[in-house]
């Protein structure tokens, strides 16, 4: 985009809707084009102005954010960029308005109220020019109700995996892991791992969000959760999961270890573990999402005898995660996102010997 990115800032609070021009303006990339004090002058700006990005303030009177998303997704499709506060309350509002469309989202800091933004700064100018560059929202299918049948009674799937299937993850992600484990079928054989990128406290709302939704047992994963088929383990927000082995099978390991590539949880580490506790019986799974973040680690998981895959291209809202991976050569096939539910459940019920058969073949998609 030659042009500065334009930007609308809609917030309630007098001293933000100064300081985020402020610290977003130090970017030569980005210009403030105005601001707004809830969704209905909000709405009104849009019109006006013409934004390339809205940043949105979820907690704000009259028309708040939720309700703002609503009409945005509605009437413009343009993308939005959250200011979630850092609570259970914050961390619920952010899924919803995630769910309805908005691209991604940054907390603000516990002293934003004292005029320091500067922590954020960074993180915002890079989601906002994401944005901009991505376009028009993609709004991923409505969850077929049909397929939401009720699940297999507690204890009968209490049996090992056939396979653990690590999943990389980042923006998009919770509306892309809604529609893909909605889509799994209760009696399936794998057992999922997922780092998804965010904070601590959101990602427990996400696995109940998505457990909900889901005919898998999804819950936030704990050191010593044992891998069971039929399950779903979220890494906590700012922690790390790997997997290790035990004589009583293989086990979550969830640790505070520092950052990889930026990043906690982060894909790198997980694959990685994957690839040492599980060998040919680990599959690693890149799917939507900005950088670069378990790329290299696809190619342990290979050397390893495990299977790669990414999601495609198309149904991603950013592809650069898996695109990182497919570029350096390590992924064995790309599926678009409305496949993966039945292929990785076939994949999962297959006989792992005939199933690593698979994992030398060449890249292509659907």
């Amino acid at each position: 985009m030659s042009e500065p990115i334009r930007v609308l800032v809609v917030d309630d609070s007098a001293l933000m809707r100064k300081l985020i021009p402020q610290i977003l303006e130090q970017d030569r990339g980005i210009r403030v084009v105005g601001t707004a004090m809830d969704g209905s002058f909000g709405l009104k700006k849009i019109e006006e102005l013409k934004p390339h990005v809205v940043t949105l303030d979820l907690e704000m009177p009259r028309m708040n954010g939720i309700e703002m998303m609503r009409e945005i997704t509605r009437r413009y499709r343009i993308p939005v960029i959250l200011f979630s506060a850092h609570s259970h309350e914050g961390a619920q509002q952010t899924l919803k308005a995630l769910a309805l469309g908005a691209f991604d989202f940054v907390t603000k800091p516990a002293h934003a109220a004292s005029g320091n933004l500067q922590g954020i700064a960074l993180e915002l100018a890079m989601k906002i020019k994401t944005a901009a560059i991505s376009g028009i929202p993609k709004m991923f299918a409505e969850i077929p109700p049909a397929r939401l049948r009720a699940r297999l009674p507690k204890g009968q799937q209490q049996h090992a995996p056939t396979r653990v299937v690590a999943i990389g993850i980042s923006t998009g992600g919770p509306n892309a892991l809604e529609y893909l484990l909605s889509q799994i079928p209760a009696d399936f054989g794998g057992c999922l791992l997922i780092a998804q990128h965010m904070p601590a406290g959101f990602t427990e709302m996400l696995a109940k969000r998505l457990d909900e939704n889901s005919m898998l047992q999804v819950r936030e994963g704990c050191s010593g959760d044992q891998l069971v088929a039929g399950q779903a383990l979220v890494c906590p927000g700012n922690r790390h999961l790997l997997v290790r082995h035990t004589p009583h099978g293989h086990i979550a390991v969830v640790s505070d270890s520092p950052r990889i590539n930026g990043h906690r949880p982060s894909a790198d580490v997980l694959f990685r573990s994957v690839a040492k506790e599980l060998g040919p019986r680990g599959i690693s799974l890149l799917m939507t999402g900005m950088g670069d973040d378990g790329a290299e680690a696809m190619r342990v998981v290979k050397e390893a005898g495990g299977l790669t895959f990414a999601q495609d291209s198309a149904s991603c809202v950013v592809d650069s995660m898996p695109r990182s991976a497919i570029a350096r050569g390590y992924v064995s096939r790309v599926v678009d996102l409305e496949t993966l539910p039945n292929f990785l459940y076939a994949l999962c019920a297959e006989d792992p010997c005939e199933a690593a058969l698979h994992k030398g073949s060449a890249v292509h998609t659907h």
